[in-house]
């Protein structure tokens, strides 16, 4: 009955605006449910979700959780993180039964769940920098200036190619690496943050 109460609350007609996601997304023990609800897409308690969400914040192993540390993130998390990401059809979470669920909308706001840590690499700078060699590249190139003229074009076409697809390999690597879901602990934790 509770469960056919809370799904009928819901409004899952359209997509959550930007606004919404990152109103439920900009605190950091939602991020770790989502994190935890990547990995494994099956019903989860809330008693093994709030361990595992224990162990990241206090940066320790499941075992080494205390029982102090774990009550407070379950508290919370039934209190008030979950029925927030219930209310947005981010998930579903049943608090008579204590069982969290991923929905549709779960893996719908991926998008907006990449980590940037303060050392973030300026990829777009990199690209217009890229960009900028390449165009004083061709008008060096047209104006003949030695020892440019060295290498024919088609080896410096070559080059710039060559450069560009690196880097754009590079770039998906480490954009894939910075995903949540990817890897078994959130990359905020593997990248250190501020939050």
């Amino acid at each position: 009955m509770a469960q056919q109460q809370r799904t009928d609350n819901i409004d899952d007609s359209g997509p959550l605006s930007k606004g919404e996601i990152f109103e439920v997304l900009r605190n950091q023990r939602r991020r770790y449910v989502l994190q935890y609800l990547k990995q494994d897409t099956r019903p989860v308690e809330l008693g093994d979700l709030a361990q595992q969400v224990a162990a990241w914040e206090y940066e320790t192993t499941l075992d080494e959780v205390t029982p102090e540390q774990r009550k407070r993130v379950y508290t919370t998390l039934q209190q008030t993180h979950l029925p927030k990401m219930d209310q947005s059809g981010i998930l579903l979470f049943d608090s008579d039964d204590g069982v969290i669920e991923a929905t549709d909308r779960t893996r719908d706001i991926s998008i907006y769940l990449e980590i940037v840590p303060g050392h973030e690499f300026a990829w777009r700078e990199l690209y217009l920098s890229l960009g900028a060699i390449s165009s004083a590249l061709v008008a060096a190139l047209w104006l003949e200036i030695y020892p440019l003229t060295m290498l024919s074009d088609l080896t410096w076409t070559g080059i710039v190619a060559v450069t560009f697809t690196l880097t754009a390999v590079v770039h998906i690597y480490y954009e894939r690496n910075m995903r949540l879901g990817h890897g078994e602990q959130p990359p905020e934790l593997s990248y250190g943050s501020d939050d």
